[in-house]
């Protein structure tokens, strides 16, 4: 039995902004049959997937808990369509320095206490929430975003707390939610 699992920490925004990004995502696997962002629920990424023995998994929760429960909750504003080359397409988040500082802290608290390396915790940084990724071909980037560059996608709300996700081994599940400290 293999008792290693994968995760990742995420932020998730709330649940009318996830159903309006999930229909983005449908859509592009209906007309494009672009469907791998659909095995996890719209997202944006502080620490890439990791794997950790499941029984460190009530440590990961606790530090989790802790380190959110410091943090300040603040505003996000999705503005528009943007790409990494012709192999990811993303919606755009205006303001990145609140992001930044909390990734920041969260490395420094995954490092500190949960023993994750530098390498686990080094990736570049750019926030934003993926819609299009892996089975998105260069051809069908081209087509699609001829469209998704012109396209007006807007959404503003509060980040109230981060998320770690779990595999299952065909998707990733919001697996627990930490809230952030209450003001």
């Amino acid at each position: 039995m293999n008792d290693r699992s994968l995760y990742y920490i995420a932020v998730i925004p709330p649940v009318k902004e996830s159903n309006s990004i999930q229909q983005i995502k449908e859509d592009l696997k209906t007309r494009f049959n672009i469907c791998h962002s659909l095995r996890s629920p719209a997202h944006i990424t502080l620490q890439m997937p990791f794997r950790r023995n499941i029984r460190d998994e009530n440590d990961i929760m606790n530090s989790l808990k802790e380190f959110a429960a410091a943090q300040p909750g603040f505003d996000v504003f999705l503005d528009g369509f943007g790409h990494f080359s012709n192999r990811v397409i993303f919606i755009k988040i205006q303001e990145h320095s609140p992001f930044i500082d909390l990734r920041q802290a969260l490395v420094c608290t995954l490092r500190s206490s949960l023993n994750f390396t530098e390498n686990e915790t080094s990736r570049p940084f750019h926030p934003h929430i993926t819609i299009a990724h892996r089975d998105l071909s260069p051809e069908i980037f081209n087509i699609a975003w001829s469209e998704f560059r012109f396209k007006q996608f807007t959404a503003t709300f509060r980040i109230t707390g981060l998320s770690l996700l779990k595999h299952d081994g065909k998707k990733w599940n919001i697996y627990r939610s930490f809230p952030f400290k209450l003001l």
